[in-house]
């Protein structure tokens, strides 16, 4: 099967045992280099200076010391190590090295800034320095499979920042190509075999998801790091072709793959030793993450541009406030939880059709400024229903606060319980609940985006003319997206009343530096993949999680949000992950292939 790669010449002429074997060497020396000491004092976050037992920053450079070993060891044709790399190309050694150099290099700089100069790195540092640069040297003598210089763009280039210190690396001679073809087949594994993988990469998952959450707050260092070695980890996983592998397998055990999913997810309050502390931020990232869910409804479906999303939630959110038997309510209700969760997802849907109807017979830039106007709107009157400027509602902008703890069944949210032996703290119970919404929102997504209205969702949002020329009722469409889109936010902000026991008006404005609003929601949306499951989850869980453990930045987010989109559509527009549609809509693979059209052959002849 001819493919569109070629293997080329190094970029260092070395070689190609030899350069292997550079590789090797290096990658061994960067472990055996987490095993010193890489400064003289405690003063720097995380400890470094113990012997013999690595720090949390040293044990990412392990990570991808260990990665970049068992990469380039796969050259070898280890018959063990071929699942590695089903690829067989020396791409993923490379990033795997790169990744590892710009994590140990990140580190080591950071130790120099913060204390004050060179002298205060042990030679422990010196030799993870040492390591990392011979491994990327020698991955840099390996023959890279790329596409032919004819074909490589002219912006092709790559910049690498790290910590205000850039590292310059023009590597246009090194770019990475997208190898073209299928994966030479795998030998067949037993089902429990492949059982046992599935179980395994879950396993793997929540230890990586984990320790990124549990990172010390006082440690923005060590969350940096980790982003830095667990993307590099992951192109180079994803370029050696085992990520399909894996995909591949998970989607042939879809029951085993349910299963294991929610074991991970329930398993997490259960792993947490320090309490309440990231469990919160879990929940917070599930609250996000299913407002995200129900907007891409909206978008990702629809095709709708939705600016002032959030203020569903709101909506939900006062809606449960007021009825939940809040001290400063206007009305001096208190409902049981599940009525409400359905007055407020009715109090949005009705919010959503009284704002869609009028709405909705506009188009792209026009929608979205009324749908920024009503997020605005709705702010803004929230601050005004104070018993002053309007009737006496919400408080005004000191909001309603006191929102009394959930209980079911007898089952004080509010309280720690004690399960098996282990005590989950009080947002552990609420981390349990925004499992069970969150699903019930993925069931809601995956019917309606598979129905016959979903399919003329889809429709409209490719052509909304060719749509109605086709029999749909363009409007009423839209009305029924805006309508399950604002119902799915309003269902979130139930819970997120409880879970903040407050809710006030500037919780829920366009842009903030603190996420959900607007702004983030659909930059979650768009960065994760819109018209898929996955990559909205995936998207507001980095859009969260990213502004919480980088904290010092918070002047900046929006800025940085702002590169990381533009740099988005510019080298992956279809999102971290994508469905299929987006992947054929926006990368062209017949580019430069005889034409198959016959009218075209015939105009040729």
């Amino acid at each position: 099967m001819t493919t569109n790669t070629t293997e080329t010449s190094p970029v260092i002429p070395l070689p190609a045992t030899a350069a292997r074997a550079l590789t090797l060497v290096g990658a061994l020396i960067t472990i055996a280099s987490a095993f010193l000491a890489w400064t003289w004092t405690d003063a720097f976050p995380g400890d470094l200076t113990v012997y013999g037992y690595p720090a949390d920053l040293q044990m990412l450079t392990i990570v991808g010391g260990a990665l970049t070993l068992l990469l380039a060891a796969t050259g070898y044709g280890i018959r063990g190590l071929r699942w590695l790399n089903p690829s067989g190309g020396n791409n993923p050694t490379f990033l795997a090295a790169f990744g590892s150099l710009a994590t140990t290099l990140f580190t080591l700089i950071a130790i120099t800034v913060e204390l004050g100069g060179l002298a205060n790195l042990e030679p422990g540092g010196y030799v993870a320095a040492a390591g990392v640069i011979l491994a990327f040297i020698g991955a840099l003598g390996l023959p890279l499979d790329r596409k032919p210089v004819e074909d490589l763009p002219r912006w092709n280039w790559f910049l690498a920042v790290i910590v205000g210190i850039a590292i310059y690396a023009l590597y246009r001679h090194i770019r990475l190509g997208r190898r073209e073809g299928k994966l030479p087949k795998a030998r067949e594994l037993p089902s429990w075999a492949e059982i046992l993988i599935v179980a395994a990469t879950f396993a793997v998952g929540l230890f990586v998801v984990t320790y990124g959450i549990d990172t010390p707050d006082k440690e923005p260092q060590l969350f940096f790091a980790y982003l830095l070695i667990v993307a590099f980890a992951t192109a180079a996983l994803t370029k050696s072709g085992l990520v399909e592998r894996l995909s591949a397998i998970i989607a042939k055990h879809r029951q085993v793959t349910l299963i294991a999913t929610a074991a991970a997810a329930i398993a997490f309050p259960f792993i947490q030793q320090s309490g309440d502390t990231y469990t919160l931020i879990a929940v917070n990232i599930l609250i996000f993450a299913t407002v995200a869910l129900g907007l891409n409804v909206v978008v990702g479906l629809a095709g709708l541009l939705d600016l002032g999303y959030v203020a569903f939630l709101g909506v939900g959110a006062y809606a449960a406030a007021l009825v939940s038997g809040s001290t400063a309510s206007a009305f001096g209700i208190h409902l049981p939880f599940w009525a409400a969760v359905i007055v407020g997802a009715l109090a949005s849907l009705i919010f959503g059709v009284v704002i869609g109807a009028p709405t909705l017979r506009l188009r792209g830039d026009y929608l979205a400024i009324v749908t920024l106007g009503f997020g605005e709107i709705f702010r803004i009157a929230m601050g005004n229903l104070d018993g002053t400027s309007g009737p006496d509602i919400t408080n005004g902008p000191n909001g309603i606060p006191n929102i009394p703890h959930l209980e079911l069944f007898g089952w004080n949210f509010g309280e720690s319980h004690n399960v098996g032996g282990i005590v989950l703290g009080a947002y552990a119970n609420y981390y349990f609940l925004m499992l069970l919404v969150m699903a019930l929102v993925i069931v809601v997504f995956a019917r309606a985006g598979n129905s016959r209205i979903g399919r003329a969702w889809v429709a409209i949002r490719e052509d909304e003319t060719a749509a109605e020329a086709m029999g749909i009722n363009g409007f009423k469409v839209k009305l029924i997206a805006f309508a399950l889109g604002a119902t799915l936010a309003g269902l979130a902000g139930t819970v997120q009343a409880h879970v903040n026991s407050t809710v006030v008006p500037e919780n829920y404005v366009f842009a903030g530096p603190v996420p959900p609003n607007s702004a983030f929601l659909l930059a979650a949306v768009i960065l994760g993949g819109m018209g898929t499951i996955r990559g909205p989850i995936l998207g507001a869980a980095l859009l969260f999680l990213i502004p919480a453990k980088l904290a010092f930045l918070q002047d900046y987010q929006l800025l940085a949000f702002g590169i990381a989109l533009i740099l988005l559509m510019r080298f992956r527009p279809e999102g971290l992950i994508a469905n299929k549609r987006a992947q054929l809509e926006y990368h062209d693979d017949t580019a430069g292939q005889a034409p198959t059209d016959l009218a075209t052959a015939k105009a040729g002849a």
